[in-house]
């Protein structure tokens, strides 16, 4: 779906271990990383929208997660000029709602064969911050916006060594 601005509706996926690594995902083919999200369907809600996207991206049932937390507002990004496509209707960028998971399920578990098309044909656990780093310019301000309303959910359910408040100044302004 696409709202009258342009811009697609979205959900973000920030799944994590219980250490408080997050899923890294390598999209196929590529040298390109990202966390896993996807387009929010008509008349679908963002949770549903959610539990779709997780099975065919990841391959994980909802019994296999726990929700955490969700950003409270749409967090928008767009799309440079150059990969905006003419076809009606013009999209462009995304705007998303980010949740944040904990896997209650075996890493195993994580497939990326659920559908025809797979989108990643890899993944590794990093530390939360670490996509602020990697993920293309463009996203990078959704990114920071996202990771940081949701890292209090990390810390009130006691994960690993985690800090709120890393040295990486990327995480500042």
């Amino acid at each position: 779906m696409i709202d009258p601005y342009g811009f697609r509706q979205n959900i973000g996926i920030i799944l994590a271990n219980h250490a408080g690594q997050v899923l890294w995902a390598k999209r196929v083919g590529r040298d390109a990383w990202q966390f896993p999200q996807g387009g929010m369907h008509e008349g679908e809600g963002p949770e549903d929208t959610l539990f779709r996207e997780l099975q065919e991206e990841i391959g994980l049932k909802k019994e296999e997660v726990v929700i955490l937390g969700r950003t409270q507002r749409w967090l928008r990004y767009r799309i440079p000029h150059r990969m905006i496509r003419k076809t009606e209707p013009v999209c462009i960028g995304q705007k998303q709602i980010w949740y944040l998971l904990r896997l209650d399920a075996a890493e195993s578990q994580i497939r990326f064969d659920m559908t025809s098309k797979p989108e990643f044909d890899g993944w590794q656990w990093v530390n939360y911050w670490f996509p602020l780093r990697q993920v293309v310019l463009f996203k990078r301000e959704v990114y920071r916006a996202a990771l940081r309303e949701l890292a209090p959910y990390l810390l009130q359910n006691s994960f690993g060594d985690f800090s709120i408040h890393p040295k990486d100044s990327l995480f500042k302004g």
